[in-house]
């Protein structure tokens, strides 16, 4: 079972920054990929942002150019900057992961960003 653990999150105003934190802890022998997702009210879950294995980083449409994904492996944690935040950009956040061996899909519990204008 692996374990994600959140950090981040909170109300900031509309052009402001937040940083998300999000690190792997159990019995993880590899990680396939990890990263962000997230859901606003009304919404279907989307990604934001993803670092596969093969170091690919995918990244929603519409916060390229405003957020980055980083990823230190030998902790097991990626972090999301978030900058010039809009309000378009509340929702809650949920750290994913995909391992192998074992397989398995995993999520955090959820992290509030609120953006105001």
């Amino acid at each position: 079972q692996v374990q994600l653990v959140e950090s981040g999150g909170g109300l900031v105003q509309a052009g402001g920054s937040l940083r998300l934190s999000c690190a792997a802890s159990g019995r993880i022998s590899r990680i396939h990929s990890m990263g962000w997702y997230r859901q606003a009210p009304g919404k279907q879950r989307e990604l934001v942002a993803e670092v596969t294995s093969g170091g690919n980083t995918n990244y929603a449409d519409s916060v390229k150019g405003r957020f980055t994904l980083s990823r230190d492996n030998a902790k097991n944690t990626v972090n999301l900057q978030m900058n010039s935040l809009e309000p378009e950009d509340t929702a809650i956040y949920y750290c994913n992961t995909k391992t192998t061996l074992p397989w398995g899909i995993y999520w955090g519990q959820g992290t509030q960003v609120t953006v105001s204008s």
